[in-house]
């Protein structure tokens, strides 16, 4: 008996080894299931941050597909993406850059021509004040000649 009790006692303290050696076997995979959980929320996160990131780009008012296809010169409009969006954003900027040119050209234009206008209008004004005051002497001067020619006609009633 006593040997069938030490031999149960063997066997029951092996199977508590088999079985804690088992559970920490198991406890290591938990724990690096539970870390690889963790580790792809994190980067399902890190995903969901990226694809919610508002790029400056998108803030810029491009044109359409269509109008870039029809005035962007050839080669610009390809198949990937990615790089169509760089070549509609290149084509955007080198339109910005060249309608503001055309708007510089225009505001010196415009200066210039305020400019000639107001010389203009000074040049008329000073002709308008001329020409009153020759109006103005020629008024004076007929009326001058009116009492001349008065006075030099005989009277009619001698």
């Amino acid at each position: 008996m006593r040997h069938f009790n030490r031999e149960a006692s063997k066997t029951c303290t092996a199977e508590r080894e088999r079985t804690a050696e088992a559970r920490n076997a198991m406890d290591q995979t938990h724990l690096g299931l539970q870390n690889l959980l963790y580790e792809r929320r994190h980067l399902e996160r890190e995903i969901q941050k990226c694809h919610q990131f508002e790029f400056i780009y998108q803030d810029v008012p491009l044109y359409s597909l269509g109008e870039f296809r029809s005035l962007a010169p050839e080669g610009y409009d390809v198949e990937d993406e990615h790089q169509l969006m760089k070549n509609r954003l290149e084509f955007e900027l080198a339109e910005r850059t060249r309608l503001e040119e055309r708007k510089k050209a225009l505001l010196v234009e415009r200066e210039r021509l305020l400019k000639d206008k107001k010389e203009h209008r000074a040049r008329l004004d000073t002709e308008s004040r001329e020409e009153a005051e020759f109006a103005k002497k020629a008024a004076t001067l007929d009326s001058i000649l009116s009492e001349l020619t008065l006075s030099a006609a005989p009277s009619p009633a001698s």
